[in-house]
């Protein structure tokens, strides 16, 4: 089976990449359909997520969703690429868009394991039309197979998984900020960074976080005066800047 050219997944994960890859293979023998199918897939960050395992996750699902229809020919994966980015920016999805104009590209529609993996906010808007332009169909779980580019369940469908793709990572947002906020209001934590002018950071003990504290990591405070702990946060500045 031809494979469009995508990034490796670490060493590690050999065993599940060979899991995933024997998945197609078994689709791809009791398949009784036609159609040629190109997966794409993407995973946002190498260092929170496992992409070897979010990958193989992904894939599995495409290959139940076009089992009896058609196989995957060809697969294209990003990894650490934000969902925001348009896929002109996503080097893998721009790779299969270039595809689109190529009556050889071989393969004849698109199928997606996840919506949130492939769109937000307006881009399945945007992206539709060029697909039906070319005559690629559109497979995706949230609507059990084809998207149908005329059915108005189906578009009200994708508006509404693109307004919660677009929540979710809005809303993410403002709860971080909203506890960074607050933990330097009421806690009075050392966030990062550089400390403000004449202050200095002092050891406010162990981590808060347990995980971080089990790993050794120290806790620090701007304007703590050394020694004093969490608790004895002093002016330090120069006498002269004190108002």
């Amino acid at each position: 089976m031809m494979m469009a050219s995508a990034a490796r997944p670490a060493r590690g994960g050999d065993v599940l990449a060979e899991w995933a890859q024997s998945l197609t293979s078994q689709t791809a023998g009791r398949s009784r359909g036609r159609l040629r199918f190109a997966f794409y897939g993407r995973v946002s960050t190498e260092d929170w997520q496992d992409p070897v395992t979010s990958r193989a996750r992904q894939l599995q699902q495409a290959v139940m969703l076009v089992a009896g229809h058609g196989i995957i020919v060809a697969e294209f994966f990003d990894m650490g690429e934000s969902r925001t980015l348009p896929w002109a920016r996503r080097p893998q999805a721009a790779a299969l868009v270039a595809q689109l104009a190529d009556p050889d590209r071989g393969w004849d529609a698109i199928v997606i394991g996840e919506y949130e993996r492939a769109f937000y906010a307006s881009q399945y808007a945007s992206m539709a039309p060029l697909f039906e332009h070319y005559g690629v169909g559109l497979w995706m779980p949230e609507v059990g197979g084809r998207v149908d580019w005329h059915a108005e369940d189906h578009e009200q469908t994708m508006l509404a998984l693109g307004l919660s793709s677009k929540r979710e990572i809005t809303r993410t947002r403002i709860r971080v900020r909203t506890a960074m906020a607050a933990q330097t209001r009421e806690e009075g934590r050392y966030l990062g960074g550089r400390p403000p002018y004449g202050y200095r950071l002092a050891d406010a003990g162990p981590h808060p976080k347990q995980g971080a504290c089990r790993l050794g990591a120290p806790g620090a405070q701007a304007g703590a005066r050394p020694g004093d702990g969490a608790g004895g946060a002093v002016d330090v500045r120069p006498a002269a800047g004190r108002a």
